[in-house]
């Protein structure tokens, strides 16, 4: 219980402080303002402090003990990852050479020889360079049009194909 002395004391106290409290806001809004115009002469905007938080917060992160052990051990690990690629790289490429010189793929590529070299007799007589294979289409093309004309062609006609 206060007396009604106490209630008179604390009453005005609340009315000086928020007098002062006002008077503080009010202040404070006066420097605010101040604040924008001196920014404005100097050419400051939003989107530059923006950018000067962004990265002073950047530089912050970047000095973290965390940040550098995070940095450290992604680079391991992408160390890590390149050699293991290039240690794939290496398996498949001798995969394939082996695969290349065994027999089986020899066996396959000696046929292919056989039959490009069989399609070519038939198709236009033999080419002791082995031709390329535009020649093989050219020639092909050339029985081909004989066939179903079936009179000799003109020397003019065999060097427009």
């Amino acid at each position: 219980m206060l007396s009604d002395e106490e209630r008179e004391e604390l009453k005005a106290e609340l009315v000086q402080l928020e007098d002062e409290i006002t008077t503080l806001r009010q202040v404070l809004s006066a420097k605010e303002r101040h604040l924008v115009e001196i920014k404005q002469k100097l050419g400051m905007n939003l989107m530059n402090e923006l950018k000067q938080n962004f990265s002073k917060s950047w530089h912050d992160m970047q000095t973290t003990t965390a940040y550098k052990k995070t940095h450290e051990t992604l680079s391991h690990a992408g160390q890590k990852a390149t050699a293991a690629f290039s240690n794939v790289g290496t398996a498949i490429s001798k995969k394939f050479g082996d695969m290349r010189n065994s027999p089986t793929f020899k066996s396959f590529e000696e046929r292919v020889e056989t039959t490009v070299t069989s399609l070519k007799t038939k198709v236009g007589g033999t080419n002791p360079g082995g031709g390329s294979f535009e020649e093989v289409l050219s020639s092909t093309a050339h029985a081909s049009a004989q066939s179903s004309a079936g009179a000799p062609r003109r020397a003019e006609e065999e060097l427009q194909c």
